[in-house]
């Protein structure tokens, strides 16, 4: 198979100026060029990197995070797929909640719009933590950044409590906004937004280490419960926390 640049471009949607382009920045390059003419050809291996390229693409990563991770030397295309299924599964899971919520919503006298409250409702995230709290203490109860948890916490009122907690929904719902905007997970605002989530667990809990951090971004998708209180901010949010952490440690 060998196709010119305008069949390419034609077949996969996009325009001849976007291929010169990811030829320039090594994205993509042509199978083949016309050492007399100049003229750039494409075939089957192409089509296959420009589908991996179009769902990254469709995940809001940046061309940059797209090039780094088709270069990976331990890149594992299949796995890769599977990834790409998962998070645009998530990402079409918010968009239809967000569809049954506008036709769901009732019309108020007016004139606004009012909708389900329930999806601020804090307990089931408050409960997660009581219950990660457990399950922390066993597993490293006897570590410092834990001893200086425990120190930091002892005396906290319900108050303080509950404005930590409602602190920490804040800088989740920033990340979910973000993620809605179309920021990548390696960007400025994000990378920004991760300082802050650290230096906010440093100063009301432990010290929050960059190894530290990496495992908690790690837990924010591996367990589900986590996952599950993150992405009351919106489908995909745990898994930028996630993918913005490991991008800033």
């Amino acid at each position: 198979m060998k196709m010119s640049v305008k069949e390419f471009a034609v077949l996969c949607g996009v325009s001849a100026r976007t291929l010169r382009y990811y030829d320039e920045i090594g994205l993509l390059k042509p199978a083949a060029v016309d050492k007399y003419s100049g003229y750039r050809f494409y075939d089957g291996n192409s089509l296959v990197r420009m589908q991996e390229i179009l769902f990254y693409r469709e995940l809001d990563f940046s061309l940059k995070s797209i090039s780094d991770i088709l270069s990976s030397p331990d890149y594992d295309r299949r796995k890769a797929m599977e990834e790409q299924k998962r998070l645009l599964t998530l990402k079409k899971q918010r968009l239809e909640r967000l569809i049954e919520a506008l036709e769901t919503a009732e019309t108020s006298e007016q004139g606004g719009i009012i909708m389900n409250f329930e999806a601020f409702d804090n307990s089931a995230y408050e409960a997660a933590l009581r219950e990660y709290a457990a399950e922390a203490k066993d597993k490293w109860g006897k570590t410092e950044a834990y001893s200086e948890y425990e120190k930091k916490s002892r005396n906290y009122s319900g108050d303080k409590q509950s404005e930590i907690i409602s602190a920490m929904d804040g800088i989740i719902a920033e990340f979910a906004n973000c993620l809605k905007k179309g920021e990548t997970p390696d960007s400025k605002t994000a990378l920004d937004l991760v300082k802050r989530w650290q230096d906010f667990i440093t100063e009301n809990y432990y010290k929050c280490t960059d190894e530290i951090l990496s495992g908690l971004g790690k837990m924010y998708t591996a367990d589900e419960r986590f996952r599950k209180n993150i992405d009351r901010h919106g489908d995909g949010t745990a898994d930028f926390m996630s993918r913005a952490i490991a991008a800033y440690c």
